[in-house]
């Protein structure tokens, strides 16, 4: 009859005249341990173990090898055996993605058995991203690597009451082979049984979707060869010595794979772009993919343009995102469910926000607090994945704002719901219209007592505020118009007018000026109408280059002047129809629109526009090929500019314009000295003003200079600026880019007569 490990460790103990507690005290293993062993209530010792127990015992090289043998033989019964208690579900056959993470958690695993503590892995965030599958994945990867097996323990963390602590190092330790009647009493105790186990085992723990670090904490193991993997939707910041992995939604290539996947043959009718479609639908977020695609497998009679179809319908996506008892909304709901009053009152009106992220004093005004109040509240949803937080922004997955939303039609009233997202358009509204403001002539900081969204005070300030709630104050303005609020349209429109002139490549301009052109409309004064068709006449010319759409729509202007008597919208007419016929081609037409706006313009005392159509003047004569009188014409601009009673932005607009365009013009005509001693002042000026756009092009005009003078390093260097400034903004300039790059590339090829003008 066979000698089972046990009986030999027992009879070599007793051959060499040990008690179990002399043979702890000279293998350094617990007598505990080896008593376990001896009544076959543990599993064969790993190697570590058994090496320290031959030392203890004085064993040779044959009954060495006879004792290992005894000892593998006992964990492959054990691993071979009936399942046990603890065993992981069933994980999905079809697991797609998450490749960066799976090596994570691998590198991780080499801590195990280092003699460092045991390694921990937290896989956390919002529902429905797929944790367990990802832990399940993983632990089947690791399989070799544990071969003292895999314990799995749901922590139901999302119940209304999770697993007790003293339930679950009680469900381990059985699951361990621990025996029930030698398991202690105190959670202390039990918590050390079930680090001593551990400590000798090879043993890959997976704790699933655990409530807090009070439930996770005794669960852990301590030094040894074990690993542990926990799932949470919490972050558990207070465990340390932890790894955390994020995560996010599947990337799109991630996304349209599994898509196809659980489609099956059914999918592979499916365009690229379809497919697309439908991950973009489900926020590229594994359920939703997940129930997706099982809806469309199951209905052979469907194309994906069905499933497109019934997703689109933002209403009804969450319920088309159900598949029998799993669900999208339910998984959401388990994390709503967890929320005291005040935070989820935060969480159903962030639906509200009309932008693809805010910060907290947005957040605040939806619930009437204070910002720090309402960090405090976010940070209380980030924890629980239902925000993503990104340095002092937050952000709302698509399906969760439509949860959200959800919630917050069910379980407000009309008039609660009103009056948040009034208080927030308010804000935006506010906020936005002051932020624009300090490019315009008469105002600047706004008053000491006032208080918005940001202080806003510097320009500075406000133009980074600007451009990180564009999507906020955009949405705002739609609001408005949707609401039949004309004169708030307008107002927001008007106070990005100089703005608008020094971030034309940063911003929606031909919805802002199409929308306050219609609000206009609308109101009593023609003159605001008129005002604002020039605006929309502007986009035109000078973003979209749709000159002849641009100067039809500016003469309605001009003729609407002419009856009221608007000497103002006139004269802004007649200079935006002449910079479309200049850049049209059609030079006469231009320059005798441009010279009659001049003198509208000086002859109403209108100072500001008079100087800024004299630098188009230059301009006109340059796009005329007229290049003595288009430097002429800039200098006299210039001149004027520093001579008459402006105001400062206009003024600062003015300079900058005046000076690019100069040095635009002596580049072009390869007039190098002269670009050159004009530099200094171009690059002055247009610091002055603020606009990105026109000191990337600065610096490419100096880079170009300096390659015309054979100045190779210095070219270089300016050209790689103007490249840099080019890219940070939100939309690059194209033909930027383009000369950019050219002009680099011929740095490089011996050319006696410079690089070629630039063609912007």
């Amino acid at each position: 009859m066979e000698t089972s490990f046990g009986d030999r460790l027992r009879a070599l103990r007793r051959r060499a005249g040990l008690t179990l507690e002399a043979l702890a005290e000279a293998s350094g293993v617990s007598a505990r341990a080896i008593s376990d062993m001896e009544r076959g209530r543990s599993r064969g010792p790993q190697d570590r173990t058994l090496v320290a127990l031959f030392d203890g015992l004085g064993l040779g090289g044959a009954e060495r090898a006879d004792l290992a043998a005894a000892a593998r033989a006992a964990r492959a019964q054990n691993a071979s055996g009936r399942p046990r208690s603890g065993e992981p579900p069933r994980g999905v056959s079809d697991f797609v993605g998450r490749e960066a993470e799976s090596k994570l958690i691998a590198q991780h695993a080499d801590g195990a058995g280092t003699g460092r503590m045991a390694p921990v892995v937290l896989i956390h965030g919002q529902g429905g991203l797929g944790k367990t599958a990802l832990a399940l994945h993983a632990g089947e990867e690791l399989r070799a690597r544990f071969p003292d097996g895999r314990c799995y323990l749901d922590l139901r963390g999302m119940d209304p009451t999770p697993l007790a602590v003293g339930a679950a190092l009680r469900r381990l330790l059985q699951a361990l082979g621990a025996d029930p009647g030698r398991i202690a009493t105190s959670e202390d105790e039990q918590a050390s049984q079930l680090r001593a186990i551990l400590a000798e085992r090879r043993v890959l723990l997976l704790l699933d979707n655990a409530a807090d670090e009070t439930q996770v904490r005794p669960l852990l193991p301590g030094t040894g060869t074990a690993m542990t993997i926990v799932t949470s939707r919490r972050t558990l910041a207070g465990l340390e010595g932890v790894l955390r992995i994020g995560l996010a939604p599947l990337a799109d290539a991630e996304a349209a794979g599994l898509l196809r996947t659980i489609g099956g043959a059914t999918s592979r009718s499916a365009s690229d772009t379809e497919i697309g479609t439908v991950a973009r639908l489900c926020g590229n977020l594994p359920l939703a993919l997940r129930i997706a695609g099982t809806r469309f497998a199951s209905r052979p009679g469907w194309t994906m343009r069905h499933l497109i179809d019934r997703l689109a319908d933002e209403e009804r996506r969450l319920a088309n995102l159900t598949a029998g008892d799993t669900g999208v909304a339910a998984a959401f709901a388990l994390s709503y469910a967890q929320l005291t009053g005040p935070t989820a009152t935060l969480f159903r009106r962030l639906a509200l926000i009309p932008g693809d992220d805010f910060t907290a004093p947005l957040a605040a005004v939806l619930v009437d607090t204070d910002h720090h109040h309402a960090e405090h509240l976010l940070d209380d949803l980030a924890d629980l994945g239902l925000l993503q937080a990104v340095g002092d922004r937050y952000r709302l997955h698509d399906l969760i704002r439509l949860y959200a939303a959800e919630c917050l039609r069910t379980d407000e009233t009309r008039p609660e719901r009103d009056a948040a997202r009034r208080r927030m358009l308010d804000a935006l509204i506010d906020t936005a219209i002051t932020a624009g403001r300090w490019y315009e002539p008469g105002h600047g900081a706004p008053p000491g007592h006032w208080r918005g969204l940001d202080p806003l005070d510097t320009q500075d300030r406000a133009r980074a505020w600007l451009r990180a709630e564009l999507s906020n104050w955009v949405g705002a303005l739609r609001a408005a118009a949707r609401d039949g609020q004309h004169q708030q349209v307008v107002d927001i429109a008007e106070s990005m007018h100089w703005y608008s002139d020094q971030s034309a490549k940063d911003g929606p301009w031909h919805e802002v000026y199409q929308r306050s052109r219609t609000a206009a409309a609308h109101l009593p004064d023609r003159r605001q109408e008129i005002t604002h068709i020039n605006y929309l006449a502007w986009v035109l010319i000078y973003l979209e280059l749709r000159y002849a759409d641009g100067v039809e729509l500016a003469m309605q202007a001009h003729r609407m002047a002419d009856e009221h008597g608007d000497a103002k919208g006139e004269a802004e007419a007649l200079w935006l129809a002449g910079a479309g016929w200049a850049r049209a081609g059609d030079h006469d037409r231009s320059l005798t629109a441009i010279r009659r706006a001049i003198d509208v313009a000086d002859a109403a005392g209108i100072h500001d526009a008079c100087v800024q159509y004299l630098v188009s003047l230059g301009t006109a004569y340059k796009l005329a090929g007229r290049t003595d009188e288009a430097v002429d014409q800039y200098r006299a601009a210039i001149q004027q500019a520093q001579v008459r009673p402006m105001s400062r932005t206009p003024r600062l607009v003015a300079l900058s314009t005046g000076h690019n365009g100069l040095l635009r013009t002596l580049t072009q005509a390869r007039r190098w000295p002269e670009a050159l001693a004009e530099a200094p002042a171009t690059l002055t000026a247009v610091q002055r003003s603020g606009s990105v756009l026109q000191l990337s092009t600065t610096h490419l005009l100096i880079g170009l200079t300096y390659a015309g003078l054979g100045m190779r390093d210095a070219a270089r260097a300016a050209l790689t600026r103007a490249l840099e400034l080019n890219g940070s903004m939100v939309q690059p300039d194209p033909e930027t880019t383009e000369a950019a790059e050219s002009a680099l590339a011929a740095l490089d090829v011996p050319d006696d007569n410079g690089p070629a003008p630039p063609t912007l």
